[in-house]
C-alpha cells in the first residue's frame, strides 16, 4: 500500500515565539532571576534599616457638607483633601506653631486622604514625635477653623440674596397696595377686572416675601449645624513604627519587583538570543537526530544516588558512541560547542573503551589545552596533535577532538574524521551558528553521525529524532555532495526520504 504525504511549510507552522521553549530557557536562567529576586529582598530590607521612616502623627476631621447626599461618589471629600494641600491651611497652621517655615516646604510633609464621605484622616511627619502631633493639631485646626468660616460666609450670603430678593418683592407690593389705594370703586366691568388681578398679583407677592423670609432663616439655622458637624474625631496621636514589620514589608517588595524584574530580562534575553535549549529544536537546526543526553557535570558535591544516576548515564553514552566508531569504516570524530571539557572527557573515555580491540590515539583538535592537561593514567590511549597524527600507523585507529565554536578553521574537520558526533550544550549556540555548522560540515563532506546533548532540560519531553538525519542539513536534500569509497566510483546514494520531525504530541506522526 502506498502513502502519500504532503510535507507542510515550516514557515507555516512555526509559530512567533514558542512558549514551550520560553519557558525552558527562562527556567534555565533560574539564578539570574533568583539572584535579582534575592538582591530586591536584600535592598529592601536594607532601605528600611538604614532609612527608617520619620516621625509621623495621625488625625481624623469629620467634615459636614450641606451638599450631602447619600449617592454622593466623593467629589467633596475629595474637594476637602485639594483644600487642606493648599498654602492658605498650611500658612494658618505654621502661624498658630510660630514657624518660620515657608507653606510650599510644609505642604511635602503632610497629606490627606478620604476615608470616607465626610472623614478625613490627616498624616503628618515632622522631626519628633511630639512635633508630628503639634503640628497634625494645629493642620486639623486650622482646616476646621477655614471650613467653618467658609460654610457661614456661604450661608451669609445666601440669606443676603434672599433678603434683598424679598426687599424686591416688598418693593413691588407696596406700588401694588398703592395702585388698589387710588382705585376708586366703579361699576364698570373692566375696572373691576383690573382691580381683581392687582389683588390677586398683592397675594402672591405676600406668598413670595413669606418663602424669601423662611429660606433666608432656613440658612441661618443651617450654618450652625454645619459648624457643629464639623469637627476633630480623632485626636493628634504619634504613629508607632516597628522596624521588623518595615524590614518584613519592604523585602517582599523587592523580593516581587526583584523576581518580576528577572523574570523579565531572562525572558526578553531568551527571544533575543534565540538559542535553541529543546531536543526537537537542536535536531531540527543541525539536521541531525540527538542520539544521547549527558548531565553537565555539578558545580558542588551531588547526593550519592545523582552521581550514579550520573555516571551510569556517562558509561551508557560511552558504550553508544564506542560501537558507533567501531561500525564506522571511516574515522570518526567528536566536535564540540560550548562544552571543550566534557567532551575531552568523553574522548578519553570511548578511547579507554575502543582499545580493548586495538591501539587507539586520541587526535587533539581542540583550541584549548583540555585534553593536554587533562590527567591520564598509565595505559591511557595517547593523546597526539594534529601534526603529529599523520606519523601514526595505519592499525592504530583515530578518534578525532575538534571545536566548531566560532573562529574553526573549517578546512581542518575533515582530518579529524569524515564521520563526527557533535557534542553540543543545550542553550549555548543561536540557532544561526547552529545552521552555520550544519552547513559547513555539509560544504567539508563531514557527516554528522549523531548529536550528544550536554546539559539537557530535565524536563524536555520533546524529541529529537529526525527520520533521516543525513538528509535533513539546512542546504537541502539533493545538495550534499556524492562520496567516495576509496574507489574512483562515487558511493552508491540510497532513494531520498523526506525527513520529519516526531512529533511531541498523542498526534500520530504523517
Amino acid at each position: 500500500m502506498t502513502t502519500s504525504r504532503t510535507t507542510p511549510e515550516p514557515s507555516a507552522a512555526a509559530p512567533l515565539i514558542d512558549l514551550h521553549a520560553l519557558v525552558v530557557a527562562v527556567r534555565r536562567r533560574r539564578r539570574l532571576w533568583c539572584s535579582l529576586a534575592l538582591a530586591g529582598l536584600l535592598l529592601g530590607a536594607a532601605v528600611a534599616l538604614l532609612r527608617p521612616p520619620p516621625p509621623s502623627a495621625v488625625t481624623k476631621v469629620l467634615v459636614a457638607h450641606k451638599e450631602d447626599q447619600p449617592n454622593d461618589t466623593g467629589t467633596l471629600i475629595r474637594t476637602d483633601v485639594e483644600l487642606l494641600a493648599t498654602t492658605r491651611i498650611a500658612d494658618k497652621a505654621l502661624r498658630s506653631l510660630g514657624s518660620p517655615e515657608k507653606p510650599e516646604d510644609f505642604m511635602r510633609e503632610y497629606r490627606g486622604t478620604g476615608l470616607t464621605n465626610n472623614l478625613l484622616r490627616i498624616d503628618v511627619t515632622g522631626d519628633s514625635d511630639a512635633q508630628a502631633v503639634a503640628r497634625a493639631k494645629a493642620l486639623a485646626d486650622a482646616f476646621v477653623a477655614d471650613h467653618v468660616q467658609r460654610m457661614r460666609e456661604t450661608a451669609k450670603a445666601e440669606a443676603k440674596a434672599l433678603l434683598d430678593q424679598r426687599d424686591r418683592m416688598r418693593d413691588e407690593l407696596a406700588k401694588v397696595d398703592k395702585a388698589i389705594g387710588d382705585r376708586s370703586p366703579q361699576t364698570d366691568p373692566k375696572a373691576a377686572a383690573g382691580i381683581e388681578t392687582l389683588f390677586a398679583r398683592r397675594a402672591e407677592l405676600n406668598s413670595r416675601i413669606a418663602d424669601f423670609d423662611q429660606r433666608a432663616e432656613e440658612a441661618r439655622i443651617g450654618t450652625p449645624r454645619l459648624v457643629a458637624g464639623t469637627r476633630i474625631v480623632d485626636a493628634p496621636r504619634a504613629v508607632r513604627h516597628s522596624l521588623p514589620k518595615a524590614a518584613a514589608t519592604n523585602a517582599a517588595i523587592g523580593l516581587l519587583l526583584g523576581l518580576v524584574l528577572g523574570l523579565a530580562v531572562a525572558a526578553v534575553g531568551a527571544v533575543v538570543a534565540d538559542r535553541p535549549v529543546l531536543r526537537r529544536e537542536i535536531a531540527a537546526n543541525l539536521g541531525a537526530s540527538v542520539i544521547a543526553e549527558l548531565r553537565r557535570a555539578p558545580r558542588r558535591p551531588a547526593w550519592p544516588w545523582r552521581r550514579r544516576r550520573t555516571r551510569v548515564a556517562g558509561e551508557r553514552l560511552t558504550t553508544t558512541l564506542a560501537r558507533a566508531v567501531r561500525g564506522s569504516a571511516e574515522p570518526v570524530s567528536l566536535l564540540e560547542l560550548g562544552c571543550a571539557r566534557s567532551t575531552s572527557v568523553l574522548a578519553l573515555d570511548v578511547a579507554g573503551a575502543l582499545a580493548a580491540q586495538g591501539p587507539v590515539a586520541v587526535v587533539d583538535g581542540l583550541p584549548g589545552p583540555h585534553l593536554a592537561d587533562s590527567r591520564r593514567k598509565p595505559g591511557d590511549p595517547d593523546v597526539v596533535s594534529g601534526e603529529g597524527a599523520a606519523a601514526l600507523p595505519r592499525q592504530v585507529r583515530r578518534l578525532g577532538v575538534g571545536s566548531v565554536a566560532p573562529g574553526t578553521a573549517w578546512t581542518d574537520l575533515p582530518y579529524l574524521g569524515s564521520r563526527t558526533v557533535l557534542v553540543v550544550r543545550a542553550g549555548h549556540a543561536s540557532a544561526a551558528w547552529l545552521h552555520t555548522v550544519a552547513r559547513q560540515l555539509a560544504d567539508q563532506r563531514v557527516a554528522v553521525i549523531g548529536v550528544v546533548l550536554i546539559d539537557p532540560d530535565p524536563r524536555d519531553r520533546t524529541d529529537g529524532t529526525l527520520w533521516d538525519g543525513t538528509d535533513t542539513a539546512p542546504r537541502g536534500h539533493a545538495e550534499r555532495p556524492a562520496r567516495h569509497n576509496g574507489t574512483d566510483r562515487p558511493r552508491a546514494k540510497r532513494p531520498p526520504t523526506w525527513a520529519a520531525r516526531v512529533p511531541d504530541t498523542d498526534q500520530e506522526a504523517p
